[in-house]
């Protein structure tokens, strides 16, 4: 017996497969967060409620996982600025997006060794993250410069040498904590006349 299939099914079937590979990323993420980026693979896929042929199928190899978790926290990083730019007063979205990065910069701790250790290694994608880490601050920062919020010599790239300075040096477990502070104190030191 053959079995045809319906757009309804390929849609079911796509829509399927994008939850899987949603879900791997997330619980990938804490794990990779949580034990590095030599986390079991087939822990991962049980946490994620699949078998390790449907991680491997999405993620041949672990590299690519750990690519795809790194490029989709840039991409979540990158998103976020136009969501709190329509969604809250311009200094709330530019402080909602430095917390942010903030958890961004935690998960590229981790698994950045890993992504050194890739053949050709990661410059061609922090390169593209970058830009795309760039290009979302200075869009917050400018905001809240127009709107009177923040003062208007303010660099937008001195907001992100603080805030990686911050995990650079620490050395603590709670360096998070510090530096979600620091993000307080740069948005009170930012403030007009302030």
């Amino acid at each position: 017996m053959v079995t045809r299939r319906t757009e309804s099914t390929d849609r079911k079937t796509r829509t399927d497969a994008e939850r899987n590979r949603e879900r791997i990323l997330e619980v990938a993420k804490k794990a990779f967060t949580r034990s590095g980026a030599n986390a079991s693979l087939d822990e991962i896929a049980k946490q994620a409620g699949i078998g390790p042929g449907t991680l491997y199928r999405h993620f041949p190899t672990r590299d690519e996982l750990i690519e795809a978790v790194y490029r989709t926290e840039v991409e979540k990083l990158a998103a976020a600025e136009q969501t709190f730019a329509e969604t809250m007063p311009p200094l709330d979205a530019l402080r909602a997006w430095m917390l942010l990065f903030v958890d961004y910069i935690a998960t590229k701790k981790i698994i950045a060794p890993a992504l050194n250790s890739m053949v050709g290694g990661p410059s061609k994608m922090f390169e593209a993250s970058h830009a795309q880490i760039w290009e979302a601050i200075r869009v917050l920062v400018k905001r809240a410069v127009d709107s009177g919020a923040i003062r208007k010599d303010l660099d937008p790239i001195d907001l992100l040498r603080a805030l990686i300075g911050v995990a650079n040096v620490a050395t603590s477990p709670d360096w998070q904590k510090s530096a979600r502070r620091l993000v307080d104190i740069l948005i009170t030191g930012a403030r007009s006349g302030g």
